[in-house]
């Protein structure tokens, strides 16, 4: 029972670490990435269908996103969706594809995506140290209900704190290299 509040703990800890790199990895910098479409969903056949699973996405040259669509019908609907999704792209069709220039970012826009880096981490943070706190309150319901002794608490809420800590570090420095990587454009 120990051992699996530890693994939950670890997971649940992990899964919001890993959500915080995947909104990172949509945060543009100079450098294209097809991820930047990766929250571009469009309504095929009646299902919200993400646009990766219905196109082909790849890096045409330093600054352009190149989109081949499997059904050519759809390519308004995913003008549409590029130009909406706040994102600041424009989409460009030619006959059978879509090119998607991506604008060099300017000072203020970098300042303005670093705020939203460190306020996305702030948010891992936050859920991070509430996993934390959730596995302690359990912890004392089992030291209450007496099955637990206090040594066995101390070690699992060491545990626990070690974890935290290590998660903390890791949005830390993911939050630093991204940081450096908007900065040194």
């Amino acid at each position: 029972m120990l051992t699996t509040l530890k693994e939950h703990v670890y997971i649940q800890m992990d899964k919001c670490f890993l959500l915080l790199k995947k909104d990172l990895n949509k945060v543009r910098t100079n450098r294209v990435s097809s991820t930047i479409l990766d929250n571009i969903y469009i309504e095929y056949y009646g299902t919200s269908t993400a646009l990766s699973k219905l196109s082909h996405i790849i890096i045409e040259n330093n600054n352009t996103l190149k989109i081949t669509l499997f059904d050519i019908s759809i390519k308004n609907i995913v003008e549409k969706a590029i130009l909406n999704s706040n994102l600041g792209l424009n989409p460009i069709s030619t006959d059978s594809c879509i090119r998607v220039p991506i604008p060099s970012l300017t000072e203020s826009r970098r300042k303005d995506l670093i705020k939203v880096i460190k306020h996305d981490a702030e948010n891992a943070r936050i859920s991070i140290r509430n996993v934390r706190r959730e596995a302690n309150s359990r912890i004392k319901i089992l030291l209450k209900n007496k099955e637990i002794n206090k040594d066995i608490e101390q070690d699992i809420k060491q545990n626990i704190q070690k974890n935290t800590d290590l998660f903390i570090k890791k949005i830390n420095d993911i939050v630093e290299s991204k940081k450096k990587e908007l900065l040194l454009i």
